[in-house]
């Protein structure tokens, strides 16, 4: 931020204000992510049994909405110098300045989102994307800056002030429409999607049918429950054991925190037709095909009876 003010101080550049103006919006929201983080690392208590997680959604998108009005703020300013342009000076300093900051918040918010993926932090991802658009942002300024200084026509500085502005009010679009889905427990593919695969990897020939599996998201921390079918003549500590590989795969796959809530359904005869279990006792029917697992198969809230072909 202060490089570019620097460089605004040097040029009377609109678009490097405009940028150097986005990057006061990048300290705020920086430092409200710090904070949520913090709060979303304390563990669970009384009045937030899931944990504090959630915090993390509510930062990006708060993040989003002052990206937003500095999008605003942004198009109104270059709006007004495009009907009263301003001269341009020093713009090989502005360069050099403003190509310092693509370097530097590049770099560090490839990082952030690296270490965000990881640790599955929705604020430090956040953080990372808008720094990565703040680069590309000032990308698109030195491309304003460096027409200027071939053309010298002055209304190019405010132009490009204009499409920044765009830029940056369909970014803080995304993340705030990113969080509320995220608050609104909007189902992640993604996630979903590596939880399918790890059942798909670890499939025992007991697991008759897994349905009904949602996964919450609470920052860092994961909360997944689902039904698994299980043979109905199986005694408790049968179906305990089964529930414990079940629950263990899922765990092991997942950097964090994950919580598991299996619920044990028995297994109905129109289960036969779909289950591998070799010298089941009460088999009424032969075994036809594999359920596919996906996404849509386990997220249905009912067993899956397989008609005969």
């Amino acid at each position: 931020m202060s490089i570019k003010f620097a460089a605004f101080y040097l040029t009377h550049s609109n678009a490097i204000l405009s940028d150097a103006l986005e990057s006061i919006i990048n300290v705020i929201a920086s430092a409200f992510a710090f904070y949520s983080i913090y709060l979303s690392s304390q563990p669970k208590d009384h009045d937030h049994p899931y944990g504090h997680g959630k915090i993390e959604f509510f930062s990006s998108g708060f993040e989003g909405a002052l990206i937003i009005i500095a999008g605003v703020w942004i198009a109104v300013e270059a709006v007004q110098h495009l009907l009263h342009p301003q001269p341009v000076e020093h713009l090989d300093w502005g360069v050099f300045l403003i190509l310092l900051t693509v370097v530097i918040n590049g770099a560090l918010g490839y990082y952030l989102q690296k270490v965000g993926k990881t640790t599955r932090s929705e604020a430090l991802i956040a953080d990372g994307k808008h720094l990565v658009t703040d680069s590309l942002s000032s990308v698109l300024i030195l491309v304003g800056l460096s027409l200027l200084m071939l053309t010298k026509i002055q209304w190019i500085d405010s132009a490009a002030s204009l499409v920044l502005s765009l830029v940056i009010f369909y970014n803080g679009f995304k993340l705030i429409r990113t969080s509320v889905g995220a608050l609104m427990d909007e189902t992640d593919p993604e996630l979903f999607e590596h939880a399918v695969d790890i059942l798909r990897n670890h499939k025992q020939d007991y697991w008759v049918d897994v349905h009904n599996m949602r996964i919450q998201k609470y920052g860092s921390d994961l909360h997944i429950d689902c039904h698994l079918t299980l043979p109905y003549y199986w005694d408790l500590q049968q179906v305990h054991q089964a529930v414990h590989e079940f629950e263990d795969a899922l765990e092991a796959n997942y950097v964090g925190n994950v919580e598991l809530f299996i619920h044990a359904d028995p297994c109905l005869p129109d289960c036969c037709k779909y289950c591998r279990l070799e010298g089941c006792p009460v088999r009424s029917k032969a075994f036809k095909k594999d359920i596919d697992w996906s996404i849509h198969n386990l997220s249905k809230n009912q067993k899956h009876f397989v008609e005969a072909d």
